[in-house]
């Protein structure tokens, strides 16, 4: 019930999907009460928070910045770290993108396994939620309410074969991250791939770590490791995304078509709505 961190340090290096450039990441053990910290060292160690008060824009990821400073595509390590647990990291970078490795959180998975997680002395903070509180833009809507657990219902629709309408519900207990979960790889369609290059994104995406999606199939050679794995990503971007409020969640996320944006907006919209929660400690 305690807090967690690193019990060693690991290195891996990448390119950022979106950027294009090389990155070596370095992950870290912190102190207790830290969370997860960026650290620039190409920029005398620049520091950015993983925190929603520094989200900058959210079109095909998340992007952090303080100070002028840009950190992209930040939501699949985040959402490994939480969905391992690790309450307390530092994570050096010598680049402005976190490497995409293979388009899911199931690289770094393995990393903080390889790792080890040794729990500290401090107990974990959790936000429980005491009151529903929505957001809507257009068809997409998303909300969070009380409940038990960690809890994320989801749905998504594209008109596309290998889509169409999916629903998910899954409850984050131990171990269910990384078996159901993590592997799940981001996705994009072709036709949306001349636009994405023409706004210098998308540099580095690659049949090695994106689904691509053609308008009756795919041009992947491997299967999907789902049926429904793109659900899954879309809750792996979810998880990832509201680690930036910093603490352990207690309550039922519902999000039907929503995207980064969304997010960030329910969440800054939960943050507005100082009534709708509280901040316990783990075990009252």
């Amino acid at each position: 019930m305690n807090q967690t961190t690193l019990s060693k340090t690991i290195s891996v290096s990448g390119v950022g999907l979106h950027t294009g450039v090389d990155v070596d990441m370095t992950l870290k053990p912190a102190p207790e009460n830290t969370g997860y910290i960026f650290v620039r060292t190409d920029l005398d160690n620049f520091e950015i928070p993983a925190s929603v008060e520094y989200i900058s824009h959210c079109s095909y990821a998340t992007t952090l910045m303080r100070r002028g400073v840009v950190l992209s595509t930040c939501e699949h390590l985040l959402s490994a770290l939480r969905g391992s647990g690790v309450d307390n990291c530092f994570i050096e970078l010598d680049n402005i993108e976190i490497p995409i490795m293979d388009g899911s959180s199931e690289d770094f998975i393995e990393l903080i396994a390889n790792a080890g997680v040794v729990e500290q002395h401090s107990p974990k903070h959790i936000l429980r939620i005491l009151e529903k509180v929505e957001y809507e833009q257009g068809d997409r809507k998303m909300s969070i309410e009380p409940a038990a657990n960690y809890e994320i219902d989801c749905v998504i629709d594209f008109p596309h074969p290998f889509i169409e309408r999916q629903s998910l519900n899954f409850v984050f207990k131990n171990g269910s991250f990384g078996k159901e979960i993590a592997s799940a790889r981001t996705f994009g369609f072709t036709h949306e791939i001349e636009m994405l290059r023409k706004a210098n994104l998308a540099l580095g995406g690659s049949l090695d770590n994106a689904i691509v999606l053609t308008p009756d199939g795919m041009l992947n050679e491997t299967p999907l490791r789902f049926d429904d794995e793109f659900v899954r990503h879309k809750i792996l971007d979810i998880i990832g995304d509201f680690a930036l409020l910093g603490m352990h969640i207690e309550g039922k996320i519902t999000a039907e078509k929503s995207g980064h944006s969304v997010h960030a907006s329910l969440m800054s919209k939960l943050l507005k709505a100082e009534h709708a929660w509280e901040i316990v400690e783990s075990g009252k």
